[in-house]
């Protein structure tokens, strides 16, 4: 079974969101890594660009195929982690702590359409 956390949003799309005040950290999920196999590229928006929920932020690429990147939620882009960039190994390593961006939230009731960690599970039980 992969590794799901408590206390953040899933989407159906396997990311991770990780709230502090107005702002969501967002990464891919244990599952996602694992099915995708090792993560050798990953492509992210600039700082200051604005995501609406649901648009494609960027690609992660494996070794078994391409996939694009969807923000569940829409806001600015305030960070964005390089160091999955540059060593994209991280997501598989750890898809918990290799956060992707960061986004200043402009609607936090985006969130009401997000699974919390028992939902995420049985939608991933229920899809394997």
């Amino acid at each position: 079974m992969s590794k799901i956390i408590d206390g953040l949003y899933y989407t159906k799309e396997h990311e991770w969101l990780k709230i502090d005040g107005d702002n969501a950290k967002i990464g891919i999920t244990d599952f996602a890594q694992s099915s995708l196999g090792d993560i050798v590229f990953v492509e992210l928006p600039d700082e200051g660009e604005n995501l609406d929920k649901d648009a494609s932020f960027g690609v992660v690429e494996s070794i078994k195929s391409v996939s694009d990147l969807y923000t569940p939620i829409s806001g600015e882009v305030i960070a964005k982690n390089s160091d999955a960039e540059d060593s994209p190994e991280q997501l598989n390593e750890n898809s918990f702590e290799a956060w992707l961006i960061e986004i200043k939230m402009n609607d936090k009731t985006q969130l009401d359409s997000l699974m919390n960690a028992a939902a995420y599970k049985e939608y991933c039980e229920s899809n394997s």
